[in-house]
């Protein structure tokens, strides 16, 4: 059998390995019509295959995904992802989508196109990319997905690499696509938008052409497929999930992410309302560990920062960089003994199930988080992470939310069904898909709703005109 799940160890195996992947068109039937057994279309070698059985084995055991959903990951496990990243970079956008492809069992690689793996993105977070730009010259992709930002989307034009490697993987009709400033400032130079309808973010849809600029959040146009913004980051990636993998895979990866659909939940409730008053600008303290859900703690830092807040991110590791939960690497702005040596008037925890675990035997950490609820500071957490709350006291006579699959682990009053929920000054989240309900919602209470909606209307995500 052949695979198709994304297995770390295999991430950035040599190329020779590689296995011809399957047709357009096999990858895009529906998981319904997948048999359970199909052979694979040539024979991997003894160590690959290894590799691949320990794998499978783990993931029959521990996968909570349907049958069918595992086969097809299983069988398209060599669908190669390019997402490349620079020197300004939109954080959400380029992590969303390795994170979004990689669950639903791409092999993704991200690339640098700067001379040192380590880019520092729009929003100032660190990513260490898997490859230099100059690696993946030579290779086939099945989708190369260019994210925007600025100056990032101008360091990706001006790469040479990248720029043939796109233009051959149009002319060869494989998937590609580009998001917010990308299509505009990427696509339009190097004449991949011709005869197709594009859309991009608001400040750059002058610069498409009238007749072929569409305002719409996707915009799937042949191999192409464009999107407006970080706020719609989620809809890029699972559009392209349901064109290399089906729609039955999209919709589960979407279910498993929080991804609302309109009007199933509630996005926020608030009880005890309390102001959250600072003389000064906010300081706002994000604590990661091996194995924190990358996702939330970029887009948590990302929409922060471009409200202004000082916010830090400190590892609890021995080192800075930590590896998240699908693999990106993420260098810290310091270390949790050298963040302990300041106060803060927001502790915010991300999840991910292993970084709790990490996060929670933090004793630094449990001693930050006992001073701030003696002083009566905020604090808060996303997804796993309110569980660590729960067990160190801070959730005392406050009603809180967290992921579906941990909130049974809160033993006190719980808000099941809503996004965010704000008691006093501690805030909850339910996990990724509500993250930016979340931020722009610590924002609200920061400087007041039209700061909020303005910081929204940035990143293009649908926010209340009013709370």
């Amino acid at each position: 059998m052949m695979v198709a799940m994304a297995i770390p160890q295999l991430n950035h195996a040599p190329l020779s390995l590689r296995a011809p992947r399957p047709v357009a068109a096999s990858a895009r039937a529906s998981t319904r019509a997948i048999p359970l057994s199909i052979a694979a279309p040539t024979s991997p070698s003894p160590s690959l295959k290894k590799k691949v059985l320990a794998y499978l084995l783990a993931s029959l055991r521990n996968s909570s995904l349907s049958t069918e959903t595992l086969t097809l990951k299983l069988m398209f496990f060599f669908f190669l992802v390019l997402v490349p990243i620079g020197m300004g970079t939109e954080e959400m956008e380029a992590v969303i989508l390795v994170d979004v492809l990689r669950r639903a069992g791409a092999d993704v690689l991200m690339a640098s196109v700067e001379t040192d793996l380590v880019v520092e993105a729009s929003s100032g977070t660190k990513l260490v990319a898997d490859v230099g730009i100059d690696a993946c010259a030579d290779e086939v992709f099945d989708l190369v997905a260019l994210p925007g930002g600025m100056p990032g989307s101008v360091r990706l034009r001006d790469c040479e690499v990248l720029r043939k490697i796109t233009i051959k993987q149009a002319e060869e009709k494989r998937l590609y696509g580009a998001i917010c400033a990308a299509p505009a400032v990427i696509l339009m130079p190097w004449g991949l938008h011709k005869r197709k309808q594009i859309t991009c973010h608001p400040a750059f849809m002058d610069k498409l052409p009238t007749f072929r600029a569409v305002k719409s959040n996707i915009q799937v146009s042949g191999e192409l497929t464009t999107s407006r913004g970080p706020g719609t980051a989620f809809e890029f990636s699972l559009s392209f999930v349901e064109q290399l993998f089906g729609g039955d895979v999209a919709e589960e990866i979407g279910r498993k992410l929080l991804v609302p659909a309109h009007g199933c939940h509630q996005r926020k409730e608030e009880l005890n309302k309390v102001e959250w008053f600072f003389d000064q600008t906010p300081d706002v303290l994000v604590p990661i560990a091996n194995g924190s859900e990358e996702m939330e703690v970029v887009m948590l830092v990302d929409i922060l920062r471009r409200a202004k807040v000082n916010v830090v991110i400190a590892s609890i590791e021995k080192t800075k960089q930590i590896i998240a939960s699908q693999k990106t690497k993420i260098i810290a702005d310091t270390s949790i003994m050298d963040a302990s040596k300041s106060t803060y008037d927001l502790i915010i925890l991300p999840g991910g199930t292993a970084g709790v675990e990490r996060l929670q035997k933090s004793r630094i950490l449990k001693k930050l988080l006992r001073e701030q609820m003696e002083a009566g500071r905020v604090y808060g957490g996303i997804c796993s992470s309110p569980t660590i709350l729960h067990k160190h006291g801070l959730l005392k006579d406050k009603i809180a939310t967290a992921h579906p699959a941990s909130i049974g682990k809160l033993t006190g009053q719980v808000a099941e069904g809503v996004g965010v929920v704000i008691d006093g000054k501690t805030i909850t989240s339910r996990g990724l898909g509500t993250v930016m309900d979340f931020s722009l919602a610590i924002l609200d209470k920061l400087y007041g709703h039209a700061r909020a909606r303005s910081v929204a209307e940035g990143i293009v995500f649908e926010y209340p005109k009013d709370t």
